[in-house]
C-alpha cells in the first residue's frame, strides 16, 4: 500500500488514501498496521468509497512521541478528528478491529456529529464492557 505522511495536531501519519466517494476511515487493532487493512480497500474503493487508512500514532511509518501520556485515549481519537479536519472530510464512515474499535468509539460518543457511520469489529462497547467486568470481575 502506498501513503504519505500527514500532519496531524503534534504528529505525523502515514496515511494511504485511496478513491472517491463516501469517505471511511479504517482504524487497525494492536499490535497492527495500516496494511492490515490491505483485502477490504479494494473492496471500497470499487464500491464506490474513498478508503482511508492510517497507521495509528505509535505504529508503522507514522511518528512515535516519546511520552507515555501522549498515547493517552484523547490524543489517540483526537488523532482520528484530526485527520478528518487534515483532509477536509466533515464527516465519515468509521470502520475499527480492536484497539481502533476503542478509539471509533470514543469518536462517534464525543464528536457524534464527524462520525457518518460506526462498524466495530472485535472491540466490545466500553460501557458495556465495564458493567460486564463490574458484574463479573
Amino acid at each position: 500500500m502506498d501513503g504519505q505522511r500527514i500532519r496531524v495536531g503534534d504528529v505525523r501519519l502515514w496515511v494511504h488514501d485511496s478513491g472517491s466517494g463516501p469517505p471511511v476511515i479504517l482504524l487497525h487493532g494492536f499490535p497492527e498496521l495500516a496494511y492490515s487493512w490491505r483485502h477490504q480497500v479494494p473492496a471500497l474503493v470499487d464500491g464506490g468509497y474513498r478508503a482511508i487508512v492510517p497507521d495509528l500514532r505509535g505504529y508503522g511509518r507514522s511518528d512515535r512521541p516519546d511520552s507515555v501520556s501522549d498515547y493517552g485515549i484523547q490524543a489517540l481519537t483526537g488523532d482520528v478528528i484530526g485527520l478528518m479536519d487534515a483532509l477536509e472530510l466533515e464527516r465519515a464512515h468509521l470502520v475499527a478491529h480492536d484497539w481502533g474499535g476503542s478509539l471509533a468509539w470514543v469518536a462517534a460518543s464525543t464528536r457524534p456529529e464527524r462520525v457518518e457511520s460506526l462498524t466495530i469489529l472485535n472491540s466490545p462497547h466500553p460501557v458495556a464492557s465495564a458493567e460486564a467486568r463490574n458484574e463479573d470481575p
